[in-house]
C-alpha cells in the first residue's frame, strides 16, 4: 500500500499535476522537493524518524541554476535513495523517450515503473501507481514491445559485429574485407547478406537503416 510519496520535480506546474493525480488517488500525505538534494535529504530524515516514504516519484532531467547540488539529475538521486532505503520503490516520470535508456532504468537502477510526459500521462501515471502498489513493475506498452522482441531475437557476436560495422558508416560490400582482416568466419558477401535477410526477417524491416536504428534503440550497439 502506498500512502507517503515523495515528488522530486523541478518544474512547478508539473509538480502540482503530479500532487493532484495522487489526490484522485486518495494518497495526501505528500512532500515535494525542486532539487535532487532536498529529495535527497527528505529520504534520509524519513527513514531515520522511522517514517519513511513509500514512493519517490522522479524527473530525470533537472536543469540547473545558481544552486549548487551534489546530486545533478534523477538516476543519481535513484542510486543514492537505494543505498539509504532500499525498498523504496520508484516511479521516473520523465520526456525521455529513448527506448534504450528507459530499458536501462529497469535493467541497471531496478526502477519500479516509467511514464513519458505526454498525452494522457496523468491517466498513466495512475495505471503505473496502482501496479506499483500492488507489488508489480509497470512498464510502458511500447517499452514492454521492446523488451518482448529483444527476449525473443537473440543477437549473435557475429550479427553485432555486421550492424555495428553499418552503424559505424561503412558500406555492405565493404565489410568482408574488414572481416577477413580480422579473422572473422564467415566473410564472404553471401554470407553477410544471408544473415542481415534474415534479421531483418525475424524483426520485421525492410532496410538495413530500420535495423541498425531498433538495435541503437535496443542498446545493442
Amino acid at each position: 500500500m502506498i500512502t507517503k510519496v515523495l515528488i522530486a520535480e523541478d518544474h512547478e506546474s508539473a509538480n502540482i499535476s503530479v500532487q493532484k493525480t495522487l489526490e484522485e488517488l486518495a494518497i495526501i500525505n505528500t512532500e515535494y522537493a525542486y532539487y535532487c538534494d532536498d529529495a535527497m535529504n527528505k529520504i534520509t530524515k524519513a527513514v531515520k524518524s522511522g517514517n519513511s516514504f513509500d514512493l519517490l516519484i522522479t524527473d530525470l532531467y533537472f536543469e540547473p541554476d545558481d544552486c549548487k547540488q551534489v546530486l545533478s539529475g534523477g538516476i543519481e538521486l535513484i542510486a543514492a535513495a537505494r543505498e539509504v532505503q532500499p525498498d523504496l520503490k520508484i516511479l521516473v516520470f520523465s520526456a525521455e523517450n529513448r527506448p534504450a535508456a528507459i530499458d536501462q532504468l529497469y535493467s541497471k537502477f531496478d526502477i519500479d515503473g516509467f511514464v513519458r510526459k505526454a498525452r494522457h500521462d496523468a491517466r498513466e501515471l495512475k495505471e503505473a501507481i496502482c501496479e506499483i502498489a500492488r507489488h508489480r513493475r509497470y512498464f510502458p506498452r511500447h517499452i514492454k514491445q521492446l523488451i518482448d522482441k529483444k527476449n525473443a531475437y537473440a543477437f549473435s557476436e557475429f550479427d553485432i559485429t555486421i550492424i555495428t560495422l553499418l552503424a559505424q558508416g561503412m558500406l555492405q560490400k565493404d565489410i568482408p574485407a574488414y572481416l577477413q582482416h580480422h579473422r572473422i568466419k564467415p566473410s564472404g558477401l553471401s554470407s553477410i547478406e544471408k544473415r542481415l535477410n534474415q534479421m531483418k526477417d525475424a524483426l520485421g524491416f525492410t532496410k538495413n537503416e530500420q535495423l541498425v536504428a531498433y538495435c541503437k534503440d535496443l542498446g545493442a550497439i
